[in-house]
């Protein structure tokens, strides 16, 4: 897929665009519904956020684009500097890149990915949703990490390997098409 640094940073913006929204909307309907739905006059989620001033983030309500665009330069972030290149270091200590079948390969890292970003962006959410109005405990704090990751996990594991990375692989290969096609190329005349 990727085969140089631009790539790459096109291919995470691509997958943390998509992987974003997910998520927030995950987060606010499935995980969160049941309180925005017991808002006094909501009849939906998004009226209940509404009527609510917003999401909480440290202890205080921003907008819900606010929490959207927090989430994509955290998740950026940590794709570009953790994410895929762990993950594609982890994938090479389980197979032969050169001689395992390319959707064997892909899958090793998208499952790879999950297990490294799952966590880590658990505990950065534990961060920025803690009820810090209540006063912080740890002990509060590592379980509602936890919690965050038993609700996320099978969410980014069958999302990703179903959905979102199959629609960025396919819209990577139509952006780079050209750079795809001459690769090809090269490979048939070596």
């Amino acid at each position: 897929m990727p085969r140089n640094q631009f790539q790459r940073m096109i291919f995470a913006l691509l997958t943390v665009i998509v992987t974003v929204h997910a998520y927030v909307f995950y987060s606010l309907y499935v995980v969160n519904g049941d309180f925005f739905l017991s808002i006094e006059g909501a009849k939906s989620v998004l009226e209940g956020v509404n009527l609510n001033g917003g999401v909480m983030m440290f202890g205080r309500t921003f907008p819900i684009w606010a929490v959207v665009l927090l989430e994509f330069v955290l998740a950026y972030t940590l794709e570009v500097t953790m994410g895929s290149p762990c993950s594609f270091k982890l994938a090479c200590k389980v197979f032969d890149p050169k001689t395992t079948h390319p959707v064997l390969f892909e899958t090793a890292i998208i499952c790879a990915t999950v297990g490294l970003m799952c966590p880590a962006m658990s505990f950065l959410a534990a961060i920025i949703y803690y009820p810090y109005y209540a006063g912080f405990d740890i002990f509060t704090f590592l379980a509602n990490w936890i919690e965050l990751v038993c609700y996320n996990f099978p969410f980014a594991f069958f999302s990703q390997l179903f959905f979102i990375q199959p629609l960025i692989r396919k819209t990577f290969k139509l952006i780079f098409a050209k750079d795809i096609k001459n690769r090809e190329k090269e490979t048939v005349t070596k």
